[in-house]
């Protein structure tokens, strides 16, 4: 499709506008190291540009197009949200109802606090309380995806209050996931074909690659180049989406409630507004709905959005409702670039739009003085699947601290920090599970100080290497000596 005809809708831009960022994508995508990258952009209820660029599969000699089938990552989030919006438009769902009302005999462990609390509304807002998760499943490797019963029982704990703080947790949406397919009755991947793909007519987009649409999607590649094999997770509702460009981009259309001529009207204004409603506060100007991520943007334009990112992947979904515009960028390597893309793209469309000043250089963190309240031994346990290990945590008023595992060696807390009432740091430490060790770890301890007690997650956080790792959380409790 070139690039004049697709300019006719927009008299205000020149045609050779998007032939100049086309040439500089490519220059990119070869600095990069990126395979390849898809883009699609859309305008007044109609799609403006739309190309691939680059390799979808590199050993095959298969071009990307903008009908390239890309892993999503978290932009499986809005879309698994919009099909959960549909069993709240019937009444079989309710919003600010407990989550745990819609799940089998595997419920979620409120530990310290009200686990009725954890609603659908706060876990598909990341305020429910749910903890830090993530887990692959490689099909060269012998590891298989539990029962999502079995990944409830191991890691659904609350390690904060439901409503206290952001907590994005792909264990959340892999819970709406299994909501969706107990209330609808249907597989998730059949409930999602059926009642948002199919009407919305979004061709090349599923749940994984069903065998029809094999040999469409864009093969994942690590940062040499290498490709990747396939995997799958415990949270498919927040990671597993598929999707090209073409069809995101009509996605996000809908959303900004540009129904084209061939998409039904799977849900009302009102519920597309539900959905971007703000929440939970994620930082300055920025907020998260149902699905949603919701920003006041350059230009003082308020954004709706999503990204994706894990091994192989970096994905982005922006829509701007007041200009009418949808943006998706996809690419096949987990690299920056798609973000860098979107943002060049839209300072030529917004009028106001600015493209974000380059990040300034990250600053020293200051030494960590613990307030005497944390000062002095707390002893507690880590609760694990398989049994509670004993934790000794010393905190000196030097800004050591120290913590002992169970019979293990003494270990320094490494990049210690006391942040609105919450105590991090990272520790060397063996939890003792089959999963934490599939792949080597350091522990990340997230600890809201609440009087006598701090409690919250000790987290499994797989070391960096060629292949995404794990992030498994498990609950913690001490009480100062």
């Amino acid at each position: 499709m070139r690039f004049a005809a697709l300019f006719l809708s927009i008299p205000a831009f020149a045609a050779d506008s998007f032939e100049a960022l086309g040439t500089e994508i490519r220059r990119q995508l070869t600095e990069s190291g990126a395979a390849s990258l898809s883009v699609a952009l859309a305008r007044d209820g109609k799609i403006v540009w739309e190309e691939g660029f680059g390799w979808a599969d590199k050993a095959a000699r298969r071009r990307a197009t903008a009908h390239t089938m890309y892993s999503l990552a978290s932009i499986s989030k809005p879309i698994t949200a919009t099909g959960l919006m549909r069993l709240v438009e019937s009444g079989r769902v309710k919003l600010d109802a407990p989550v745990d009302e819609y799940l089998g005999a595997a419920k979620i462990r409120g530990r310290a606090f009200d686990a009725s609390q954890a609603t659908v509304r706060r876990i598909a807002n990341h305020s429910s309380g749910l903890p830090l998760h993530y887990q692959f499943f490689y099909e060269d490797e012998p590891y298989r995806r539990p029962s999502m019963d079995d990944t409830i029982l191991r890691y659904a704990n609350l390690v904060t209050a439901p409503g206290e703080r952001y907590q994005y947790s792909n264990l959340g949406y892999g819970i709406l996931d299994s909501v969706v397919s107990r209330v609808s009755g249907k597989p998730y991947a059949d409930y999602m074909r059926e009642q948002v793909f199919e009407p919305l007519g979004l061709t090349h987009t599923s749940v994984n690659v069903p065998a029809e649409l094999a040999g469409h999607q864009a093969v994942r590649y690590d940062p040499t180049g290498a490709p990747i094999p396939f995997y799958d997770f415990d949270h498919p509702g927040g990671s597993a989406v598929y999707s090209s460009a073409h069809d995101l981009v009509r996605f996000g259309m809908f959303h900004l409630g540009e129904k084209l001529e061939d998409q039904r009207a799977i849900l009302s204004a009102a519920s597309l507004e539900e959905m971007r409603k703000p929440t939970m506060m994620t930082g300055p100007k920025a907020w998260y709905g149902v699905g949603w991520a919701i920003a006041d943007g350059p230009g003082g334009y308020r954004v709706i959005s999503h990204t994706g990112s894990m091994g192989g992947v970096a994905t982005s979904l922006r829509l701007i409702p007041s200009e009418r515009i949808a943006l998706a960028v996809l690419c096949n390597s987990g690299v920056a670039l798609p973000h860098r893309v979107a943002d060049r793209i839209l300072a030529r469309v917004p009028p106001k739009w600015k493209e974000p000043a380059p990040g300034m250089a990250p600053v020293a963190a200051p030494k960590f003085e613990p307030a005497p309240d944390l000062q002095g031994v707390w002893r507690g346990s880590v609760s694990t699947y398989k049994r509670d290990l004993p934790l000794r945590l010393e905190f000196r008023s030097d800004g050591l601290v120290r913590a002992r595992l169970g019979d293990q060696l003494e270990t320094l807390v490494n990049t210690p920090a006391f942040r609105d009432g919450m105590f991090t740091g990272r520790i060397n430490g063996d939890l003792g599970t089959e999963d934490v060790n599939r792949r080597p770890y350091t522990i990340q301890l997230s600890l809201t100080l609440r009087g006598a007690a701090l409690n919250g997650s000790a987290s499994a956080l797989s070391n960096p290497g060629r292949r995404a790792g794990n992030a498994l959380s498990h609950w913690v409790e001490a009480r100062k000596e």
